[in-house]
């Protein structure tokens, strides 16, 4: 199904699969009267919540990406994101905002298989992208976000020698600031900076957290519980959750940060947790996706990790880390899961 949007008119389209039909619900909410529009976090970090967004927010949010893009008038695009959450809502606000032409594919973990068409702009997870990677050169600006792009899977774009023309991004954002404020570009260059959009403003708590002003998009100044780096005044590196923080021994230590190590050098997913431990407080451990290998456990041996302490304690394999329903790592039930059954 594609929808043009120099040129719509909803009652004249045949909305027949499912995924359509919660299309057309979206669509016939953003143009009726309502000033809001209700919206379903993820539940990556708490209990899933439905909140209320102003129309003309999502707009401005819409605007400062299309801008950053370079999209335009008549440019096609390829929405593949549930419509429940920001991600999805988005897609289709940023088609009406710069009259894109939308084509609609159900979400799946494959959106992109009957792909033959060239499309100017679409929007991914990194599951949707890891099983998409033979028709990327298809698309010309790609932005992937929901989680972070393991290091497994940026070796695996930079194996494509896709070509100039076609831009890959990881985003940063929340449901908060209306899907994304800052884009890190993956491709052709290889950034380890996010940059953020014009008119947004970054700076750091006393924690060494980040903080977010918006205006255009949130009235409110945002507090992160990122844990960041900031150059410039305007790109930022994430270093990990303050929440996810282990104290082992008295030593902070960012799992994220150890999560991008081992994964450049594992295809499989890769946690750290802390759990309890009588004499450092919290003991480091490695939670591997998949069948316990001794190979494995060789490589994470090799891994040059820059502290004594950022080697893990234990190392356990687990069949399926679980996620949240949009494909992040939920590392409550991990730990959850781990510590009731050790």
């Amino acid at each position: 199904m594609l929808l043009d949007f120099n040129n719509l008119n909803i009652n004249q389209l045949s909305f027949d699969t499912e995924f359509e039909k919660k299309v057309k619900i979206f669509l016939e909410e953003w143009f009726s009267e309502k000033r809001v529009v209700n919206v379903q976090t993820s539940g990556s970090t708490g209990v899933p919540k439905i909140f209320e967004i102003e129309k003309k927010k999502m707009v401005n949010s819409a605007v400062m990406t299309c801008n950053f893009l370079g999209l335009k008038q008549g440019d096609k695009a390829l929405l593949c994101l549930p419509v429940e959450y920001i991600s999805g809502k988005m897609m289709i606000v940023r088609s009406i905002e710069r009259k894109l032409k939308l084509k609609i594919a159900a979400p799946s973990l494959k959106p992109i298989g009957n792909l033959e068409e060239e499309i100017d702009f679409c929007a991914m997870t990194p599951l949707q992208v890891e099983n998409s990677l033979e028709k990327l050169h298809l698309i010309k600006n790609l932005i992937i976000g929901g989680a972070s792009v393991s290091e497994s899977l940026k070796n695996k774009i930079l194996q494509m020698n896709l070509s100039n023309s076609n831009r890959i991004f990881e985003t940063y954002g929340m449901s908060e600031t209306l899907s994304h404020i800052g884009l890190k570009q993956l491709m052709p260059e290889q950034e380890d900076y996010f940059t953020v959009f014009e008119n947004v403003t970054i700076s750091l708590d006393d924690r060494g957290c980040l903080k977010i002003f918006a205006p255009n998009v949130n009235a409110e100044v945002l507090q992160t519980n990122d844990l960041v780096d900031i150059k410039n005044g305007k790109q930022f590196k994430f270093l990990g959750r303050i929440d996810n923080v282990i104290n082992s021994g008295g030593a902070k230590i960012f799992p994220e940060t150890l999560e991008t190590l081992v994964k450049k050098e594992l295809p499989n997913e890769a946690v750290f947790i802390g759990l309890p431990d009588d004499s450092l407080g919290q003991k480091l451990i490695l939670v591997i996706e998949g069948n316990e290998s001794d190979e494995v456990i060789k490589k994470v041996s090799e891994i040059p990790f820059e502290k004594r302490f950022h080697k893990p304690k234990e190392i356990i394999f687990i069949h399926e880390i679980p996620r949240t329903p949009n494909g992040k790592v939920n590392r409550i039930e991990l730990y959850k899961n781990i510590n009731i059954n050790l």
